[in-house]
């Protein structure tokens, strides 16, 4: 492997002992396949953000941590990596802890590891449950900063929320969906990745409100629990078509839109509007291909920008955090996707 990071650095990335990377990077055995691969991993990281090696300034290791569907971790990932270089003079390490699917308990034990391993603050993705908002506080009073992107835990000492207002954007949602249908009678699939999440109960409760207001003549059908993950999102999907034969539009706010479109295809039914969240690569192709009508987005480089400057600011290095009110929702349609995506 690679000599060009001194041990310390590898094994800070990647959260193992300096005694553990010696081992791997001297091929020694009795080392699992999985701590080796951490360690090319972390290699990898380095390699990516050692472009900032040559600026001088504060030096800031933080970690990334995120229970969502890889398409949307890897675009999150994707969006902080571009964003370290710009942070100049000051010097950011990212570490990176990305499940689709984790228990809470888990969860909540790798905020422990992080905790005791020390960084200098955390964005976090993860569900509103009582144990997660705990770790968050007793990290906080480690004087480690967590910045809650997406969805939200208002109940924890976060010391800052980024991500676009989840109620407005399933306000506007429902402004699409309703102007689409209308003057139909009809009902709408809702699907959501999973109630612990706050960011889409409140996407949720915003389309609904405003459906109700706007467009009284359309019902809701919601189902949660496949976490934007395709197998589990087709079977709820499909169940929710069988049952409903007035289902004409969807209102995605989980993720697992092939599996959305796959349910409709199979019921032999048309899916005369849907609405989804988030420009990834799926969604881009999806909108290309006129399958899906827009997307809900937020710009996730300067959401990464604006979590990393609040870090800084926990930490005296900023006075302020410059544009730090929640992201403008923007509605993307194939006519002006942005050129280069996906």
């Amino acid at each position: 492997m690679s000599r060009t990071f001194l041990v310390k650095e590898i094994a800070a990335q990647a959260g193992l002992s300096q005694a553990t990377v010696d081992r791997v990077l001297n091929e020694r055995p009795g080392v699992r396949a999985l701590t080796r691969a951490r360690v090319t991993e972390a290699i990898r990281e380095l390699e990516v953000q050692s472009r900032q090696r040559a600026l001088s300034g504060r030096k800031f290791n933080i970690d990334l941590v995120m229970e969502t569907p890889v398409r949307f971790s890897a675009a999150v990932r994707t969006a902080l990596e571009a964003e370290l270089p710009t942070l100049q003079p000051a010097v950011f390490r990212a570490r990176f802890h990305l499940w689709e699917i984790i228990p809470a308990e888990a969860l909540v034990q790798a905020l422990e590891g992080i905790r005791a391993r020390g960084s200098h603050g955390v964005i976090l993705k993860a569900p509103d449950v009582p144990e997660v908002s705990a770790a968050v506080d007793r990290l906080a009073t480690s004087g480690i900063p967590v910045v809650t992107i997406v969805t939200d835990l208002p109940h924890a000492r976060r010391h800052a929320y980024v991500g676009i207002d989840n109620r407005a954007a399933g306000e506007t949602a429902a402004f699409l969906v309703g102007s689409w249908l209308k003057p139909n009678r009809a009902r709408v699939l809702v699907t959501l990745s999973s109630n612990r999440f706050r960011g889409e109960e409140e996407r949720e409760q915003g389309f609904r409100q405003a459906l109700r207001r706007f467009h009284p003549d359309l019902g809701i059908v919601e189902v949660s629990e496949g976490y934007g993950m395709d197998r589990e999102t087709v079977a709820l999907a499909r169940r929710a078509l069988t049952e409903d034969r007035l289902i004409a539009g969807a209102y995605s706010i989980g993720g697992g839109n092939n599996a959305v479109l796959a349910a409709f295809a199979e019921a032999g039914r048309h899916c005369t509007v849907f609405v989804a969240h988030d420009l990834d690569a799926e969604n881009a192709r999806l909108l290309r291909e006129r399958r899906i009508s827009a997307v809900l987005h937020h710009d996730l480089n300067q959401d990464m920008r604006t979590a990393c400057r609040h870090i800084m600011q926990a930490h005296g290095a900023l006075r302020e955090v410059p544009g730090a009110a929640v992201s403008p929702v923007q509605v993307i349609t194939p006519f002006n996707l942005p050129p280069g995506l996906g």
